[in-house]
Parts: structure tokens; C-alpha cells; sequence
């Protein structure tokens, strides 16, 4: 088993490992638990072949699953999948029953997706009492509390993601519901927008606002100052995201099943009602041997992948029997990747350029294309998705509706020792603080493997900006590549996207981080842009719009830890 960093086997303690488990042990029960899935198609012999597949991409940290994969996979819990999204329709009795659900999900480490678009607007007449409805943003309340009081697992906070349409008369109760920096605080939150919104914001038309409940035209507001709103919200807090519903539902590959309002709580996976999804995510830090990409190995990892993920459907324990009959059905999963930024060191290639956009093209251009085969293939096997005669694959032969997600990877990436999914490097260097207060200095490894060493004065300089391009006696070549996710110009954070969506069945998970100088104008343009290149979301975050755990003050005290933990 390759060896772990202490950070990756202080997580596995807190949140994975069960009492007694080693790292090798967990990985270990996951590739039997999942392999067991082989039973259902072919000889004990077979199911016994995948485990030690499964095994070898786990402890050579080449490829990671969804961590409630990795903390239920073996147990009697037994709920591997990340990503739900449930109904909320217009009923008390159907609100709490989407309570309860969700509850069930983030007990066991799912996170859940809403719209609450179906939800009559606030002021509207309930005929059975001859009151008022309060509206989605007040029964949203109901549903953050309930995620207060749960633990996912006992070890992971609940998550949420709340959608409302551009068209609801309280979207701008919604847009503005987080920007007293205390409200929703386990919800992220995202307006669904139309073609029609985006097109008539541009030419300076208005939208109608519509009662969900009877189709009553409400009022007009301008679809220009409506995105002003969304812009100034998302400045101040980071909240709302966008989705661009339509392009999503472009590529709605089951659209006979119904229209797609929602998505799980990092915005990756566009789902159903009852659908849910399970990830896992190729690291690409290991595919790169002598400055090349190892192409052979790719293709390897994304079939063997593939298959696991297709393995966790059959295996997995359904919290409610509708979910299970969308996850089989259907059979989406969602392979991803992590380490790209490491990658692009290891290659000595900007982040910012056209040579890294085009590498994102050929990249997960590959890996959708060689996870396509594998699910034909593994059809062959195994049979096609029982709904593919109600989707855009019919007549063809597929296992899985979808293959393709890129999620944010924020754990897994940590317990694989690379950088989290698509993005680039927050800082080179910074100070955390940990368990206790206790402040720790942090310098990138990978800026010590690309310059052996740095001078006192450098260190400092570094661990007070968090960047190399303040500091002096660097070359400019290694200062290029390693420039950080705030002097990445908002741009090139989309074309990458861009880039990585063209090429994916899901969506992409990717935030487009911003200096503390960004105005609300700039992240208009970022949502207007996001728009023309057929994104299918985008979430901004301006640096100090919310409080972090990293901080860039350093003393003579904590330099001299620096060095004498060599550094990492």
C-alpha cells in the first residue's frame, strides 16, 4: 500500500476507520463489500478477481470513491451513494415527508438536493385552513434545522441544496435569504435560470413571476436588475449559484422520467426526483511518469472505476424504496478526477493558458469516451439500464444512463495526497489552525519537490501572502505555474470549466474564486459568461466574503516550527 500522509491518516481516524480498522483493513472491506455485487453475474471466482482490482486502484490511492462508499461500504449501514435529490411538493404532509427522508440520507453521510420551485409563494391562500402560505423560504428553515441536529453519520455535518426558479414570485426573498451571514448555514443555494431569463437580461426585457400553484401571472420584474440582485448576493456571501436549468435539461438523458429541477448539494450531479448518485474520482497526480501522461494506465483506472461504481448500485441499501427503483433503473454514476492542478505542475503548465484548456479537452475527453466503452461493455455483461428505452440511448446498449461527474473531492483528495478535483491551488502557502487553536504553517509540497530550497525570508514572505509572486529569488517559470486560485483571472477559472463540461455527463463541480476587490459587476459578467459557453452551473467566491480556518500572519516563533517540521 503506497504510504499515507499524516493528514490523510488523521482523517481515515476521525471520519472513516471503524474502532480496530487500519487504512489498509477499510480498503480492504470496501473492494469486498463492493466486488460482492459480482455474485448477482458470474462465479465466485469473478467477484474474487474485482476485489483485488478493486483493492490495488484503493491503496495505490489511483482512484477513491465517495466517502460514504469508504465509511459505510461492509457495515451494517450500508448506504454508499453521495448524492440525492428528493421532491418538496405543495403539502404540509409532502414537505415533512421530505423532512423525514432527508434526515434518513444525512444520518448515513448523503447529501440532498431541493427545489422548492413547486411551493405556492408566500402571501397565496391555503383554502384548507383559510390561512396564508409562508412560502419556500420559511419551510426552507424547516428543513436546515432539521440538518442542524444531525450529524451525517456522527461524522460529517449534513448538506444541503436548495434550487427556487428565476420565474417564483419569492425569488428575491431567496436570493437574499444568507446575506445576514447567519441564515441557512447548511444549505447552498442556487437560482434555476432559463434561456429566456439570461436572453432577456441582456436586451433589458422583464420576466414573468409566476404562482407555482394555478399558473397566475403574479407580476414582471426586469430580468437585468433581478441578475443585478443575484450578483450582489453572491458578492456578499458567495450564495446564490447559478443553474443554467435549460442546458441542464438538454442533456437530460431521460427526459421521458421528467424534467430535471434540482441538483445535490455541490451542484455536480443534476438529478430526478428519488434519484441519487455515487461518485468516485481517478487521481490523475498518478498517471503522469517522466514529465508524460500514461494514456494505458488511464484507460485502465476509468474501466476498472467504472465498473466499481456500477457495483455500488447493486450493492448498496436504499433508504426508501423509490430511490431504489431510480437508482436501478436508471444506474447513473458519476467518475470524476482530482490532482488536475498537480498535474499541470508536473507538466510545468500554467493553469491560465490555452495549453492547459486544450489538455482539459483531450483529458476528460478520454476518460467520458473510455467510460462509454466500459458501460457498453459492462451492458454486454450484465444487461442495459432498464430504462434506456425511456431515454436518449435507446437502441443502443449502456449500462449506465450517466458515467461522468466532476465532484469538489475535498476529502478524498486529502486522503489521496493531491489537489482537490479541477481546481487550482488555493494558497503555496498558509497558516491552519487545527484541533485545539493550534496554529500550523503549511508550504505546498510540490513547490518544495519543483525548488529544493527556500531561504528564511522566502518562507516568510510566502507564508504571509500565500503566493510566490511577492517573493524574491524565484524564477519566473516555477512562479507561473504556481500561481494561486485568486491571481487565476476569472476567465480561465471558466474555460477550464468549459473546458472539463464539454466532456462530461453530469456536471462540474468548480468554484471561480475572486480577490477581495471583485465587485458585483465583475460576477454578473462571470454568471453572462457561464451562460455563453453552455455551463451548467457556476458558484463565485470572493476572498473574505466568509471566515476560513487558513490565515497568511506569521511570527519569529511559528518560522521556527516552519523549519523544523522540514517544511510540510
Amino acid at each position: 500500500m503506497v504510504k499515507l500522509s499524516e493528514t490523510a491518516i488523521e482523517i481515515l481516524k476521525a471520519r472513516y476507520l471503524r474502532p480496530g480498522e487500519t487504512p489498509q483493513e477499510l480498503f480492504e472491506r470496501v473492494a469486498r463489500a463492493v466486488s460482492e455485487a459480482e455474485l448477482l453475474y458470474g462465479p465466485a471466482s469473478q467477484a474474487a478477481r474485482w476485489e483485488e482490482e478493486f483493492l490495488k486502484v484503493m491503496e495505490n490511492l489511483e482512484f477513491l470513491p465517495n466517502s460514504p462508499t469508504l465509511m459505510n461500504a461492509g457495515t451494517p449501514l450500508g448506504q454508499l451513494a453521495a448524492c440525492f435529490v428528493l421532491p418538496v411538493e405543495d403539502s404540509i404532509e409532502e414537505i415533512f415527508a421530505s423532512v423525514s427522508l432527508m434526515a434518513k440520507i444525512q444520518k448515513t453521510g448523503g447529501g440532498t438536493g431541493f427545489s422548492f420551485s413547486r411551493l405556492r409563494p408566500k402571501g397565496d391562500t391555503v383554502k384548507s385552513t383559510n390561512g396564508k402560505a409562508s412560502g419556500p423560504v420559511s419551510f426552507m428553515k424547516v428543513f436546515n434545522c432539521a440538518t442542524d441536529a444531525i450529524k451525517q453519520g456522527g461524522k460529517r455535518r449534513g448538506a444541503n441544496m436548495g434550487v427556487l426558479s428565476v420565474n417564483h414570485p419569492d425569488v428575491k426573498e431567496f436570493i437574499t435569504c444568507k446575506t445576514d451571514g447567519k441564515s441557512f448555514q447548511n444549505f447552498n443555494i442556487s437560482v434555476a435560470c432559463t434561456d429566456d431569463f439570461f436572453q432577456k437580461a441582456l436586451k433589458g426585457g422583464e420576466i414573468e413571476l409566476i404562482n407555482p400553484r394555478d399558473g397566475k401571472v403574479w407580476s414582471r420584474v426586469k430580468a437585468d436588475e433581478l441578475l443585478d440582485l443575484i450578483a450582489e448576493s453572491a458578492w456578499k456571501t458567495g450564495d446564490p449559484g447559478i443553474l443554467y436549468i435549460d442546458e441542464i435539461n438538454r442533456h437530460n438523458p431521460t427526459p421521458a422520467l421528467g424534467r430535471i429541477e434540482a441538483t445535490n448539494p455541490c451542484g455536480e450531479v443534476p438529478l430526478l426526483p428519488y434519484e441519487e448518485c455515487n461518485l468516485g474520482s481517478i487521481n490523475l497526480s498518478k498517471i503522469v511518469e517522466k514529465g508524460r501522461i500514461n494514456w494505458e494506465k488511464l484507460e485502465r483506472l476509468v474501466k476498472v472505476a467504472v465498473r466499481f461504481l456500477d457495483c455500488v448500485i447493486d450493492v448498496n441499501r436504499y433508504p426508501h424504496p423509490e430511490i431504489e427503483k431510480m437508482a436501478k433503473g436508471n444506474r447513473k454514476i458519476g467518475l470524476g478526477v482530482m490532482g488536475w492542478a498537480e498535474l499541470l505542475i508536473e507538466l510545468e503548465i500554467p493553469y491560465d493558458s490555452e495549453e492547459a484548456v486544450e489538455l482539459a479537452e483531450r483529458l476528460m475527453g478520454f476518460i467520458n469516451r473510455k467510460a462509454f466503452e466500459a458501460s457498453a461493455e459492462l451492458a454486454k455483461q450484465k444487461g442495459s439500464f432498464p430504462n434506456i428505452d425511456k431515454s436518449v440511448y435507446r437502441g443502443k446498449t449502456l449500462r449506465n444512463a450517466t458515467r461522468t461527474s466532476i465532484a469538489p473531492t475535498g476529502t478524498i483528495s486529502m486522503i489521496a495526497g493531491t489537489t482537490p478535483s479541477i481546481e487550482p491551488l488555493f494558497a503555496v502557502g498558509y497558516v491552519k489552525r487545527v484541533l485545539g487553536g493550534r496554529r500550523v504553517p503549511f508550504i505546498e509540497p510540490l513547490l518544495m519537490k519543483k525548488v529544493k530550497e527556500l531561504s528564511l525570508q522566502q518562507l516568510k514572505e510566502i507564508l504571509e501572502s500565500g503566493t510566490l509572486q511577492r517573493a524574491e529569488g524565484i524564477p519566473e517559470k516555477i512562479k507561473r505555474i504556481f500561481k494561486t486560485a485568486h491571481e487565476i483571472a476569472p476567465e480561465w477559472h471558466l474555460k477550464i470549466q468549459a473546458a472539463f463540461q464539454k466532456h462530461t455527463d453530469n456536471a462540474v463541480s468548480k468554484t471561480v474564486n475572486l480577490p477581495k476587490s471583485a465587485t458585483p459587476e465583475d460576477i454578473k459578467e462571470i454568471f453572462i459568461t457561464g451562460y455563453k459557453l453552455k455551463l451548467k452551473g457556476v458558484t463565485v467566491f470572493r476572498e473574505g466574503s466568509k471566515e476560513g480556518v487558513v490565515e497568511f500572519k506569521v511570527d519569529q516563533e511559528l518560522l521556527s516550527e516552519l523549519l523544523k517540521c522540514s517544511c510540510t
